[in-house]
């Protein structure tokens, strides 16, 4: 089938499928309830999309722009609604773990990296049809993602000169293997309590922050108005237009610097996208001092879930499946490297009985970066989204650092093989 071109159909596509998990997961129908036992919305609203793009081929997300607006647009106005409400002392009460589990996620792509491709060469030497060296530079784009975020990536392009066709091929890698990790992520926010009790985890500051932010809210509850609506709306998207604009002031004039800024290895701070996220972020923060603080109370942070949820599907409709089979060799690869992410989080959390919340946002705001980490923050709940995205920052922050570690590590595997 020839897929839709017109963004108007796909988006339309994407808010049925949204709107029709929504609708089924808050039945009271016995099926439906059991069904959701076991299947989360959220997993829904990412992965259905993602069958309409393969095996279905009805979305080709190459020709479509809803990610770029969903992403440019609706975070950053989802990041200022869900803001309005933050309670940074409480945030701030969270303790030192989730900063631990974030500095852990980081230790374990950076070590996962060159033990992956140790164990990948050392099986199957010949399952990657590249040669070594050109294997661990291209992976190194794939560390600067995982640990950063699209501006480290390109930036590990650059320094150790991978080609535009194997950076294409790494791109695909790093998209799969992070977002089929983002899919786990979501169904076990459903298990969370469960996790928790294994990790025999201590969760009551994350209860006590969503407590004090349902309070607040009840506290402040009124009947929406017309006027608060325009209201919300002008707030929303009128920082959105005041972060993109701050973006295009800043980036520029960082550009000046850019070799300095290139010798320190802080190449995030020449991207827009990030300006984005942090200009829109200060914002929605700064407003949570300010009387629009009591706009919770007509649900502003369900209106940023909402954006956030739309932004999950058009993540959804960029996986391909099907790809995966291209690039077995380079998929065994991730899928060893995440895991070794994954143990050692897991290990960690377990030790210093961090729950399951600080591994889900501290893994995602390694590899899934300001666009996910507030997704899984979000689906916890709205009043955590805050966490996430400060995490996605700090990950953007130190991204290129780690991964030239890593590159330098996989460096050493790939010639001693």
């Amino acid at each position: 089938m020839i897929p839709f071109t017109n963004d108007a159909i796909v988006f339309g596509l994407l808010m049925a499928i949204l709107a029709g998990v929504m609708y089924t997961s808050n039945s009271a129908h016995p099926f439906w309830k059991k069904f959701y036992r076991y299947c989360p919305a959220l997993i829904l609203c990412y992965f259905v999309p993602a069958i309409f793009h393969w095996p279905l081929g009805w979305i080709d997300p190459e020709q479509s722009s809803l990610y770029y607006m969903a992403s440019r647009y609706l975070l950053p106005a989802s990041l200022v609604l869900l803001c309005l409400s933050i309670d940074l002392k409480a945030i701030m009460g969270l303790g030192s773990k989730a900063l631990t589990i974030f500095a852990v996620a980081s230790l374990g792509i950076v070590l996962g990296g060159p033990i992956a491709l140790f164990v990948c060469s050392t099986i199957a030497p010949d399952l990657v049809g590249v040669t070594p060296d050109q294997l661990w530079r291209g992976l190194s784009t794939v560390a600067g993602s995982w640990i950063g975020g699209g501006a480290n990536q390109a930036a590990m392009k650059e320094i150790y000169e991978v080609s535009d066709n194997l950076f294409g091929t790494m791109v695909i890698v790093d998209i799969l293997i992070g977002n089929t990790w983002l899919g786990f992520l979501l169904y076990g926010v459903n298990s969370s309590d469960k996790i928790d009790k294994w990790l025999k985890a201590d969760n009551s500051a994350i209860e006590t922050l969503k407590q004090k932010v349902e309070d607040y809210r009840l506290s402040v509850a009124r009947k929406m108005t017309s006027k608060d609506l325009y209201l919300l709306g002008g707030i929303a998207f009128g920082a959105v237009a005041l972060s993109h604009l701050g973006a295009q002031i800043i980036v520029p004039i960082l550009q000046n610097y850019q070799e300095q800024i290139a010798a320190m290895r802080l190449n995030s701070l020449l991207s827009g996208f990030f300006w984005l996220v942090v200009l829109a972020t200060t914002i929605g923060v700064g407003l949570s001092f300010t009387k629009a603080r009591s706009l919770e109370g007509v649900g502003a942070s369900r209106f940023g879930s909402l954006f956030i949820y739309i932004l999950v599907t058009t993540i959804g409709m960029q996986m391909n499946i099907g790809e995966i089979f291209d690039n077995l060799g380079l998929f065994a690869i991730g899928v060893v490297w995440m895991l070794i992410h994954v143990i050692t989080l897991l290990i960690v959390a377990k030790l210093i009985k961090a729950p399951f919340f600080f591994i889900a946002v501290g893994s995602t705001a390694n590899v899934g970066g300001a666009a996910s980490a507030p997704v899984i923050a979000n689906a916890f709940h709205p009043a955590l989204a805050p966490v996430g995205v400060l995490l996605a920052v700090l990950g953007y922050a130190l991204g290129t650092y780690g991964a030239i570690i890593c590159a330098e590590l996989m460096r050493v595997v790939a010639t001693a093989g």
